[in-house]
């Protein structure tokens, strides 16, 4: 693994939250610049390290699920292990086969070098589809980042376990597995003004993976860096009364909504709010940390309904603050939705005779162009580019076609 830029902490003490911040963002740019439209996910995955807690994606397949944690495990230097599950997928594949030697010795216990109870980031992907074997075994690990197998019981390194998955749980047995992620996070397909960018960047990923030659992100955060910050996580950040009345507000609207909350999930959120925190480079939070509310979900439709209680919260917070960059919005860049625009319009106003269906996926692209508009910060070019939307918009919608 790529040597990781030096810490200026002292041994045995954490980094400086100037220091780590430095070197977390400079990791999600690295991230950023393969993958587009993935910064929140991106800065969720640093802060849960951060935080020492755990993340599921869910996403249908061919969303970069497996690839961002991939390139993700590059840029952090820590002992690395990830598979993929089925339904026969054995416990020696994961926690490493039987010792036969002291098997034979009447002692029953696991070679688990290299193997996951050694791990310090683990990434399993497909995770709701393991036995129940495996199951028992993941929550040990999850919980008490203890692996016992025959009469031994070891302390795991793990500082924060990654799943992937196609779908949410709905079977009771996976639900106690479920709720050890503390972050769920959906992963979607991209929308359409990112398309270009998608083809971009998706070609010079697919060149890389094809050069065994080619080089890495390089490693920026350290194993140590992290477990020493989770260490000191109490001495380095305070919570003022107005964020705690704020997050209790917020816990109890959310509850209210039937969105299951339980105490020891909002003990954990604390150390997330702390780690968003660490990651902007601040020794204490803000209103702005809680964009992470709305990753707490338990079936994707509550999704929608988080958003509603967290976004006026956001809101309020950036409009009163409006130097800082919205966490969670599309950050994309105004050039491409000029381009993408200016396609659309050429190909609206062309001598070609479009099918419906062509002129349905016009319509769909210029809706997802004026909301990436609506969320950009207001200014005189996408004011102006918002009115060439409408009046397409108000073109077609005019046309025999749609009247």
């Amino acid at each position: 693994m790529t040597t990781s830029q030096p810490s200026t902490a002292k041994p045995g003490q954490p980094p400086s939250i100037a220091d780590l911040s430095k070197r977390l963002q400079e990791g999600a740019r690295r991230l950023e610049s393969r993958f587009l439209g993935k910064e929140e996910i991106i800065r969720l995955l640093f802060i849960s390290a951060v935080a020492g807690e755990h993340l599921v994606m869910v996403g249908p397949p061919g969303t970069a699920k497996s690839a961002l944690l991939r390139a993700f495990a590059e840029v952090v230097d820590a002992r690395y292990f990830d598979y993929l599950l089925t339904r026969f997928t054995e416990p020696n594949e994961i926690f490493g086969p039987v010792d036969i030697q002291a098997f034979r010795a009447g002692e029953y216990k696991r070679r688990i070098e290299g193997m996951l109870p050694e791990a310090e980031v683990v990434f399993l992907d497909e995770i709701f589809k393991a036995n129940s074997a495996i199951l028992n075994s993941l929550l040990s690990v999850l919980n008490a980042r203890r692996f016992t197998h025959g009469n031994l019981s070891v302390r795991v390194p793990l500082i924060s376990m990654y799943a992937a998955s196609n779908e949410v749980p709905t079977d009771d047995a996976l639900s106690a597995l479920f709720d050890r992620f503390l972050l769920r996070v959906r992963v979607d397909y991209l929308d359409s003004y990112h398309f270009r960018g998608l083809l971009q960047k998706g070609m010079s990923l697919e060149s890389e993976l094809m050069d065994p030659d080619s080089a890495t992100l390089g490693a920026l955060i350290t194993a140590s860096d992290l477990t020493q910050v989770q260490k000191h996580f109490g001495g380095l950040l305070a919570f003022n009364e107005d964020f705690l009345a704020t997050f209790k507000g917020l816990v109890f609207q959310i509850r209210s909504e039937g969105v299951g909350l339980s105490d020891r999930r909002i003990v954990k959120l604390l150390k997330l709010f702390a780690a968003s925190a660490i990651f902007d480079g601040r020794d204490s939070v803000n209103d702005a940390d809680f964009f992470v509310l709305r990753h707490v979900w338990n079936t994707p439709e509550q999704e929608e309904i988080l958003q509603e209680i967290v976004g006026p919260v956001l809101d309020q917070w950036y409009e009163q603050h409006p130097e800082h960059a919205r966490i969670g919005s599309t950050p994309t860049n105004l050039e491409d939705l000029l381009d993408e625009l200016r396609v659309i319009r050429e190909t609206l106003t062309g001598s070609e005779v479009l099918s419906d269906m062509q002129l349905f996926s016009q319509l769909r692209n210029l809706g997802d162009i004026k909301a990436a508009l609506m969320r950009m910060s207001d200014n005189a070019t996408t004011g102006r580019m918002v009115g060439e939307v409408d009046k397409l918009l108000e073109t077609m919608f005019s046309s025999s076609r749609f009247a």
